[in-house]
């Protein structure tokens, strides 16, 4: 497939045409993949704005945590978060998965039925805690100086008095090296630095990917129970809600958690990628991390094609039975496991999407009965937080 010249992929999409198969995707879904001057970006950014903003290396966010902030990051459970090392992004590959999405279902809609990306998948390949409280709050706080003092010991400067979040060149500049003396209270706000810059740079980061939304920071008030909220809900929420978003006509750009996304069809659809002798490491994502684990990146139309042409027999719907997948998976990541096949309500501030569990039961082990229709969550979805000053 590497081989296949411009006029050979055009063909393909003509005789697509031609099959009837271009009824099943939108009608642009054929012609404009997402956003081009972002195909080379590196976990959702461009690389020259990574080394600008974040100085390269050491993981997701840009730099390792100090090893004494360790134990309070196990203690929120974002330990196994910060092990995430990101990797380049096939934006190709995302078009042609996104092409096949559907908003009223959340699935994907391949030839081998319906499938999408799963509490489980979140909790595996991100090391996400899924149960718990839903991640909401007042997102509209009047005094940001005065919380950022309160909980991190600094705020960025006056040119930034109207801020709403914090760019993670600040959090670098501030958190990344701390005196040896450090207190326990300057470990905390480190500690707390270093999640913000996870939640906005790895887990729900937006198309820029070079800030995090000051709403969050509250709910790190209190180390302790940062645990007790479901993250990995939360996380999925959002990627929903994007898929939704760029589905529609004209969108340019996407958001959000692809490296879940995508490690999350190299899985299922191990015909995507070109190379697969890289080992097996937790979180699971990570995996692609040193070897992107496709190659050169195909373009849109071979995607479709090998989508189609493959996903019907060789889709993988429980990729994580395999014994050496099982082996690096710590015990731990079981405890929720009950609540996977689940359908319920997932939640992130405004943004409320509904989990069909019941439309995917084939990822579970289980045999597909024909589902209820899908459950809607009428006006919340789509709100947003324009106007909603200090509502919760």
């Amino acid at each position: 497939m590497d081989s296949l010249s411009f006029e050979s992929q055009k063909s393909c999409v003509y005789s697509w045409s031609i099959l009837g198969l271009s009824r099943s995707l939108p009608a642009y879904a054929l012609f404009v993949p997402l956003h081009e001057k972002n195909k080379k970006k590196k976990g959702g950014r461009r690389r020259d704005e990574e080394e600008d903003d974040e100085g390269g290396g050491g993981g997701g966010i840009g730099y390792s945590p100090d090893a004494r902030l360790m134990p309070y990051l196990e203690l929120a459970e974002f330990g196994s978060t910060t092990l995430i090392r990101t990797f380049d992004l096939r934006y190709d590959l995302i078009s042609a998965l996104v092409e096949r999405w559907r908003p009223e279902t959340h699935t994907f809609h391949l030839p081998c039925g319906e499938c999408t990306v799963i509490l489980e998948d979140v909790a595996l390949q991100l090391g996400l805690p899924i149960d718990g409280s839903p991640v909401t709050s007042v997102s509209v706080i009047a005094e940001l100086a005065a919380l950022c003092y309160s909980l991190l010991r600094a705020s960025p400067g006056d040119d930034e008095s109207n801020f709403s979040s914090l760019k993670f060149t600040w959090l670098k500049a501030n958190f990344e090296h701390l005196p040896d003396n450090a207190t326990e209270e300057e470990l905390m706000c480190a500690a707390r630095a270093y999640i913000m810059h996870i939640i906005g740079g790895v887990l729900m980061p937006d198309a820029n990917n070079n800030r995090v939304h000051l709403m969050y920071l509250p709910l790190l008030t209190n180390l302790h129970n940062v645990r007790s909220y479901s993250w990995g809900s939360a996380v999925l929420a959002m990627l929903y809600r994007e898929l939704c978003r760029t589905a529609k006509p004209h969108a340019a750009d996407i958001g959000e958690c692809l490296i879940l996304l995508q490690s999350w069809a190299l899985y299922r659809m191990p015909f995507l990628a070109s190379v697969s002798h890289q080992s097996y490491v937790y979180p699971l994502v990570n995996r692609w991390s040193i070897y992107p684990g496709i190659g050169r990146s195909y373009t849109v139309p071979i995607y479709r094609l090998l989508i189609e042409q493959h996903a019907g027999e060789e889709f993988i719907w429980m990729p994580y039975h395999r014994p050496e997948i099982v082996a690096v998976i710590p015990s731990s990541a079981y405890i929720h496991s009950q609540l996977w096949c689940t359908n319920a309500p997932t939640i992130s501030f405004n943004v409320v999407e509904w989990y069909h569990g019941d439309r995917v039961l084939r990822q579970f082990g289980c045999i597909q009965y024909i589902p209820d229709p899908p459950k809607e969550v009428g006006k919340v979805h789509g709100i947003n937080k324009i106007g909603k000053h200090g509502m919760h």
